[in-house]
């Protein structure tokens, strides 16, 4: 039997053989034992009900909308790298970066899955004036071309799957402008996470304080299933008005794989930076904001 052979008769159900050392891999013959189904979901369940039209759960509004401290930098970079503009932000959600980028005399556009997010930012000073269209960033269509497009904070990993992320970069390259340029800025797990900045890690489980006060709590309580590279969290907060939950779940990747993703879309990566003031790339930086182009 040769090497091919014992593949294939292994892949229909048959035996191994001992010259490739499978014997402790063989299919059993008893019909009541079954190997696990590879196409099976993970051994770590995946969070029930979660719906990412209804927003992060029912404290997302407020999460998003809270400063979070690098706004002015935020803005300063993308205002210059969208020259006269217009510019398009994914997963726009309620306009933390958007309105005060629009603020600069950009035309600023959006796409947002939430129904919520979208009330929430046209209910917000000058986010009546912003266009989005409601629907999935991997795949839905927009009438123009942008010099920028860009997401921010962790939310091309709202996308939960390989090819959802590798979609969206696609639907991206197709509206870009021949010299426009697409940014994403997103976290790195470690030690001294970045303050401000998107944050998260990935522990296998965790359970960590966020806020403790007389009154107040705020725990963040998640997981990370590597064989998929999901995490699962979940914000709550307990407190005299009672408990309140804010589920996400997020597949991280790596910037390496992100550039690949850029690549299959006939973009490159044309600079990395540690944060929005241009601070350099590095093993330590806990985020990553980086430029793709043509």
């Amino acid at each position: 039997m040769t090497f091919v052979d014992w593949a294939a008769n292994l892949a229909a159900g048959g035996r191994g053989d001992r010259r490739y050392g499978t014997d402790h891999l063989l299919v059993p013959e008893d019909p009541d034992i079954r190997l696990p189904d590879s196409s099976s979901p993970s051994r770590i369940d995946r969070v029930r009900d979660f719906d990412p039209r209804g927003g992060s759960g029912q404290e997302s509004a407020t999460d998003d909308y809270e400063l979070r401290g690098d706004e002015h930098d935020a803005v300063s970079l993308l205002a210059r790298l969208a020259d006269t503009g217009p510019a398009l932000e994914l997963a726009i959600g309620s306009g933390r970066i958007a309105v005060p980028l629009a603020a600069t005399g950009l035309r600023v556009d959006g796409i947002e899955i939430a129904p919520t997010m979208i009330a929430r930012l046209q209910a917000r000073p000058g986010g009546e004036r912003l266009r989005v269209v409601e629907g999935d960033m991997a795949d839905v269509a927009v009438p123009d071309s942008y010099p920028l497009v860009f997401v921010v904070f962790n939310s091309i990993f709202n996308l939960l799957t390989q090819d959802e992320q590798v979609r969206c970069f696609a639907n991206v390259a197709a509206h870009l402008t021949d010299d426009g340029v697409f940014v994403v800025e997103a976290a790195l797990p470690g030690p001294g996470e970045a303050v401000p900045g998107p944050t998260y890690r990935l522990d296998q489980q965790w359970v960590a304080a966020a806020s403790v006060d007389t009154d107040r709590v705020v725990l963040e309580v998640g997981r990370y299933d590597p064989s998929t590279q999901l995490i699962d969290k979940n914000r709550v907060r307990i407190g005299p008005g009672g408990t309140s939950l804010a589920p996400v779940s997020l597949r991280f990747a790596w910037p390496s794989e992100l550039d690949l993703m850029a690549r299959l879309s006939g973009l490159r990566l044309r600079s990395r930076w540690g944060g929005w003031r241009g601070e350099q790339f590095s093993a330590t930086s806990r985020r990553h904001v980086s430029v793709y182009a043509r």
